[in-house]
């Protein structure tokens, strides 16, 4: 499986979706990035896709507009996650929007639990 990397515009885009959103944090992941909220990935970047991770209704409607699709790797794309579509580049305020569903969608949902350290040898 091959995973694609993001340009330092793909990266900027990513970060611009991300402005009014102050309670969100970047990671790196696996060369692309992350948007988390207490804990869970809300939305992410792979290669110049943005994808989102939206309630069951607001993902119908996402995979509904021309240009949305899997969001992932081909062989193995993330359940939960629509990729936006690439034209909203051009115009991010569609994007925008999306994102800060995913937010919204993402913040209500318990804190992920932090996994215990393994014992020190």
């Amino acid at each position: 499986m091959e995973i694609p990397k993001p340009s330092d515009s793909d990266k900027a885009y990513f970060r611009l979706l991300l402005n009014d959103l102050s309670d969100a944090e970047i990671k790196p992941m696996f060369g692309n990035l992350g948007a988390f909220v207490n804990g869970n990935m809300f939305a992410g970047l792979f290669g110049s896709t943005v994808g989102v991770r939206v309630d069951d209704a607001d993902r119908l409607s996402l995979q509904a507009i021309e240009g949305s699709g899997p969001f992932g790797p081909a062989e193995r794309p993330m359940s939960g996650y629509v990729g936006l579509p690439p034209s909203w580049h051009d115009d991010p305020e569609q994007a925008v929007t999306w994102v800060g569903k995913a937010f919204s969608f993402v913040a209500s949902l318990p804190p992920k639990a932090s996994k215990p350290k393994p014992p020190r040898k």
